[in-house]
């Protein structure tokens, strides 16, 4: 099997690479212009159409500014993006801006609680069954991490809005990012283990108290993460 990590990126993808990083670490400020096609194209080594299309594709996502016969300026991608930077932007984890995780787990707070109260009253037994596998847990970061993104996305498969899984399959790789870190430390295992515990009572009983247990949860791994971040 070949090392992916030998295998160089296609052009494309090369000048999504360099442009993203460079706009994320600073590189390219916002509000500052890349240098003309020629001069880029000659810099990143690719040919100006294949700069030219990867450009209108950063375009379209609200990362830049393409301005016919001028320069091409960074945008404030916080204010021009959508949901299709955010995709892109949960690729890069090394260069994150400031925040962002913050901002990420805010937004769990707001989707999970109700996709999860939802799954549960309209497939209780998958919810069930997932929680079934607590007590075999292995106690190590790999496997609860795995396992929390399965629990997460079952809640949005089964919570009747196709949309929640949407949002959520955008943030995978960032994730697993952060939870393997996370989840480094006992003390976040055990407070999630506690959480699955009281998950499965309460969906047992059919409680209404579902998408609090849920938010409760979340606030919690909140103020963990602000202890193990670093």
């Amino acid at each position: 099997m070949p090392d992916n990590r030998l295998i160089p990126l296609k052009p494309n993808k090369h000048v999504e690479d360099v442009l993203v990083t460079g706009i994320l670490d600073g590189t390219f400020p916002i509000g500052s212009a890349f240098p003309n096609e020629r001069t880029l194209s000659a810099q990143l080594g690719v040919t100006r159409p294949t700069l030219r299309e990867t450009l209108q594709r950063l375009a379209n996502e609200g990362w830049v500014t393409i301005q016919h016969g001028k320069s091409t300026i960074v945008n404030d991608y916080w204010k021009t993006g959508g949901l299709i930077l955010l995709s892109t932007l949960a690729r890069y984890g090394k260069n994150l801006p400031d925040g962002f995780i913050a901002h990420l787990l805010e937004i769990r707070l707001v989707l999970l609680p109700p996709a999860a109260h939802s799954a549960a009253q309209r497939q209780p037994e998958a919810i069930l069954s997932h929680l079934g596998q607590i007590d075999g847990l292995a106690d190590d970061p790999e496997t609860y991490t795995d396992y929390d993104w399965d629990l997460q996305t079952l809640f949005a498969r089964n919570s009747g809005n196709p949309v929640y899984l949407l949002i959520l399959n955008d943030f995978a790789s960032v994730f697993h990012m952060i939870a393997k870190h996370y989840f480094a430390y006992e003390n976040s295992r055990n407070a999630s283990l506690r959480f699955y515990h009281e998950l499965a009572d309460a969906v047992f009983r059919q409680s209404n108290d579902i998408d609090q247990i849920v938010r409760n949860a979340i606030i919690e791994s909140m103020q963990i993460w602000e202890t193990v971040k670093e």
